[in-house]
């Protein structure tokens, strides 16, 4: 009997074990980054009863998910692989903004919520076989349409789909476009990211439509209730009336007589109606906001002409045909111009002016031509022309900013208007004043004038003179001169803002908030009685403060929200009344408002002031964050609804019921999606992106206190294993950048890239340390030096942390800091600098390619922090320049320097080598060759990460050495170590 009751243990000894050895969680491995999955593009059903998301990794194919809040139940369909995101101009900005990535599907829901539509793309597997049989472009696996029918929960697809639309309020009615047909190009570019193209008086679309020998393609109709379709040929351009009563469309056919502006009522068997027809182009679909009137573009009556001569034609919703509204033969219109098919159309919102484009003829020859400009490139040998670049003292942008904006000025226009009451045309922009923001109903506008101050982006910021212009006469009054921003460039004073019902524009300047009547531009301070501060108050460059931000103004006009550090203030536009709505100061508590209505249509009009406000609080001492009500906007205070250790983010809301999304983040708390209501009282978990991770070690963030060498309280965001333990010595991985602890309770997705991924090394028995730095203008690397080293000791003291194990990595800013950083102090066994400035000399006259500017404004205006030019400080350009100091090093470095980069010129990685090998200092550069600023290609991503994470465990953590440290990388084997390397990768994938 013993002997049975013993077996009988042991055995269940040997399942416990067992079970314990299943359950055990494992360090984050690289090969955990391509299935990690990111959710994207969420929307609720407009009754609510209904989430749909995609839901993709970060490399393969992705799915479509629509779940049932009521029932749980899930219907999930294949949604592809996304496409790369093209390439963008590169600013000098944290890491965090480097990473993969392309547009994802689109969603939306039939108004009545009994079914979902979404684009998708082509499987993985296909395009890597299109790829690898060299299949031309229009052979190559194209995306798909799938339809959801909610009550049934089922599923279909149609192949080969352009894109589609659902009405906004409509019935279940569905209108997609389908890919070229074969041989033939597509006649428009791919309808707006948005379900409801040319709505709202915002425009007809995107740029580049028709072209001439472009051809349309089929489009289908289908009545999703029925499931009855029909088929419309030779569509170049759809857009579908909120209501679902009207389909608009244009032609494109090879048989030009066709070729027209239809409408039609989907649904019915009713014939479409001509709204103009004929031979010729017809573009810019372009509805009113209250849906009762479209616009269009078309060069029908002469249609044979080069370039086209386009007229805006008008056509009102009950009338059978559209009339004429605007040539080149209109009075007023500008001699030498004409209208620009590739500009803007777009109604006031009232809908009683039309705001079009127009550009002279050479502008519209070149960009109907379709022909690349005269070559740049270097001539051959045997070629007998000369090409070369003058550089101009005096020229308003230096010739590599030219050359960057060559296409952009190429296709320049200029906005004009149209009265309908009135028939009468103003041309308001042209080359003295190239851009105009009209108002809501488009009586004002604001028009930007820079050309005077050009020449100032090369060592400051892009400025403008801001001028009030009177739609109705043109007539320009200039209200604010030489203002900061406006035009795109690197503003930071706030943006300027009609108040919805016209009588005010909103701007900031001088550290201050100000109302600038339309009627006469008179200028009221607005915040200088508050008490406040309205500009950041932690800016530490030596430009000016940025605003803390606007709420916006009520749709009332009344009233408009601005921020000052916590809180939240209503003031009256004529600068007569004020209120503070919150009262976060006392307690740290810094409240903003959230906007859950932006889809309603609603939202160009401002705020609702007759509705309870929802605001997000966050505690800045503990990050901890939450969302309060305020029921009366004049009245009473704001009530806590909930608060917690996490950081809370509400993502939306349903059109027509109270049902909210909302992300709950820690650093190992995934923005997976809750749902709740508007009092936030239960939350329910509906989403589980990555499952795996629940058999992952993690890790936990916290937050601690210390005080720089200058006595200023600052906080750090420190990272523990999962399994920490206080009695043993941790490795410390210190990353770099401005602020940062107020990142604690953010979600660090798994992935590789330029910098260290802070997830993968806690996982990995690292402590990661993200200190806060602040500076003092003309003593960059030291500050940095006051702040990150008292963070380190801080924890060190804690005595977990080995003092022999403590390396640094960062990348731009954060990579010049610690290039400096490491002429300073031997407290690093280990230091990463990705495109580090190491010689502020030679770089201050450098060029950000990416943008042609000048890196002049860096040093002397923003992030360098130098606060004067070379010639009126020159030392301090010495005494930050870590090149001079590198004498001084003993830390091994490994750099990373692209010589493709188009922020920092990649030479100043190459002086931080070279000036390391000439001392004899162990230092590695890895340069990817044609990568930019931060790694983009993914296959570079991982090889770095690889190589970063070998580079620290073997000085941090006694790992072995890795081979390319121990034998290096001769050039022409580094193909095949490439592949080796990679191999690695590879197989560690597999395991």
């Amino acid at each position: 009997m013993n002997t049975l009751r013993l077996s009988r243990i042991s055995l269940l000894v040997v399942f416990a074990l067992a079970g314990i050895a299943q359950t055990a969680k494992r360090p984050l491995n690289h090969r955990d980054y391509d299935p990690w999955r990111a959710i994207q593009g969420q929307t609720l059903s407009h009754d609510g009863k209904y989430l749909a998301y995609s839901l993709f990794p970060e490399e393969g194919d992705g799915e479509v998910v629509v779940k049932d809040l009521a029932t749980g139940k899930e219907v999930r369909e294949s949604a592809g692989s996304v496409p790369p995101a093209p390439d963008t101009q590169n600013f000098e900005a944290p890491p965090e903004a480097f990473g993969g990535g392309g547009r994802g599907v689109r969603l939306a829901f039939t108004a009545d919520g009994k079914y979902l539509v979404s684009t998708a793309f082509a499987k993985k597997a296909d395009t890597d076989q299109a790829k690898k049989d060299k299949k031309r472009a229009d052979e190559m696996p194209k995306p798909s349409l799938v339809i959801f029918d909610l009550s049934a929960m089922s599923s279909s697809r149609v192949a080969d789909v352009a894109s589609f639309q659902v009405p906004e309020n409509g019935p279940s009615l569905l209108a997609y476009l389908k890919g070229p047909k074969a041989g033939a190009a597509p006649a428009a570019a791919e309808n707006d990211d948005s379900d409801y193209q040319g709505r709202g008086g915002r425009g007809g679309g995107r740029g580049g439509a028709a072209r001439a020998n472009k051809f349309g393609s089929d489009m289908v109709v289908m009545d999703l209730r029925v499931k009855k379709e029909r088929v419309f040929e030779d569509v170049s351009d759809y857009s579908m009336a909120k209501d679902g009563k009207t389909l608009a469309y244009t032609v494109a056919s090879k048989k030009e007589e066709s070729n027209g502006a239809y409408a039609v009522a989907p649904g019915t068997d009713s014939a479409p109606v001509a709204l103009l027809s004929g031979k010729g182009r017809y573009s810019k679909l372009t509805w009113d906001f209250a849906q009762k009137q479209m616009a269009f573009l078309s060069d029908k009556d002469d249609a044979a002409a080069k370039p086209p001569k386009y007229k805006i034609y008008l056509w009102d919703r009950q009338s059978s045909s559209a009339t004429e509204l605007v040539s080149e033969k209109t009075p007023g219109f500008r001699s030498g111009y004409a209208i620009f098919e590739r500009g803007q159309v777009n109604f006031s919102r009232d809908g009683s002016r039309l705001f079009l484009s127009a550009a002279p003829l050479g502008t519209v020859v070149a960009a109907e031509s379709d022909a690349p400009p005269a070559s740049t490139a270097t001539p051959g040998p045997n070629e007998e022309k000369v090409i070369a670049d003058l550089w101009r003292w005096n020229d308003d942008y230096i010739q590599p900013m030219q050359k960057v904006r060559a296409a952009q000025e190429r296709a320049r226009s200029y906005r004009a208007v149209y009265h309908l009451a009135d028939k009468k045309f103003v041309q308001l922009a042209d080359p003295t004043m190239i851009g105009l923001t009209p108002d809501d109903d488009g009586r004002y506008a604001l028009g930007m004038d820079d050309r005077a101050l050009r020449h100032m982006v090369d060592y400051d910021g892009t400025y403008n003179d801001v001028y009030l212009v009177d739609t109705m006469t043109g007539a320009r009054k200039m209200i604010l001169p030489q203002t900061r921003g406006g035009g795109g460039g690197r503003g930071g004073g706030g943006g300027m803002q009609f108040s919805p019902d016209g009588k005010f524009v909103l701007a900031f300047k001088d550290k201050d908030w100000w109302s600038i009547a339309t009627s006469d531009g008179h200028m009221t301070n607005l915040t200088s009685k508050t008490g406040g501060n309205f500009f950041n108050e932690e800016h530490d460059t030596p430009d000016a403060p940025p605003a803390y931000g606007s709420a916006g103004w009520t749709k009332d006009g009344k009233w408009v929200l601005l921020y000052d550090e916590y809180d939240v203030w209503g003031l009256s536009g004529d600068g007569l009344a004020m209120k503070r709505l919150t009262d976060g100061r006392p307690s740290k508590m810094q409240f903003r408002l959230v906007r859950l209505d932006l889809n309603d249509g609603e939202e160009e009009r401002g705020i609702d002031s007759t509705k309870p406000l929802l605001l997000r609080a966050e505690n800045t001492e503990t990050r901890d964050t939450g969302f309060y009500s305020l029921s009366n906007m004049l009245a009473g205070t704001p009530q806590m609804l909930m608060m917690g250790p996490k950081n809370y983010r509400a993502l939306g809301k349903a059109k027509d019921a109270d049902v909210v999304m909302v992300t709950a983040t820690t650093f190992r708390d995934q923005p997976d999606i809750q749902i709740t209501d508007s009092t936030f009282r239960q939350m329910k978990k509906v989403t589980d992106a990555n499952p795996q991770q629940a058999g992952i070690l993690w890790g936990t963030g916290e937050l601690i206190k210390y005080r720089n060498d200058d006595g200023a309280e600052l906080q750090a965001a420190m990272y523990k294993p999962e399994n920490f333990n206080p009695q043993k010595k941790y490795p410390m991985m210190i990353y770099i950048y401005e602020r940062l602890s107020q990142n604690v309770n953010n979600f660090v997705r798994p992935t590789p890239g330029t910098s260290i991924n802070i997830a993968y090394y806690v996982s990995n028995g690292y402590i990661v340390l993200t200190p806060d730095i602040v500076y003092t203008t003309g003593h960059p690397g030291q500050s940095a030096l006051k702040c990150v080293l008292p963070a380190i000791e801080a924890v060190v003291s804690k005595g977990f942390v080995n003092r022999n194990s403590i390396g640094i990595q960062g990348h731009s800013w954060g990579g010049y800091q610690t290039a400096y950083l490491v002429t300073q102090t031997n407290v690093f066994h280990a230091a990463e600098a990705g495109a580090p400035v190491v010689d502020m000399i030679s770089a201050y006259n450098g060029i950000r390619w990416g943008t042609g500017l000048p890196r002049q404004f860096q040093y002397e205006k923003t992030q360098s922090r130098i606060g004067g030019t070379l010639w009126e400080e020159p030392l301090r350009f010495i005494e930050n320049s870590p090149v001079f100091q590198m004498d001084r090093v003993k830390t091994p470095v490994l750099i990373l320097q692209n010589d493709g980069d188009d922020a920092v010129p990649w030479y100043q990685g190459i002086e931080f080598f070279l000036s390391l090998r000439r001392l004899g200092k162990e230092a590695y550069l890895f340069n990817y060759n044609g990568e930019p600023h931060g790694l983009r290609r993914r296959p570079d991503q991982k090889d770095y990460t690889v190589r970063m994470q070998e580079f620290f465990d073997y000085l941090l953590k006694d790992a072995p050495k890795p081979a390319w440290m121990e034998k290096g990388i001769p050039y022409i084997e580094r193909e095949q170590e490439k592949e080796k390397h990679n191999a690695v990768y590879t197989e560690d994938v597999k395991k």
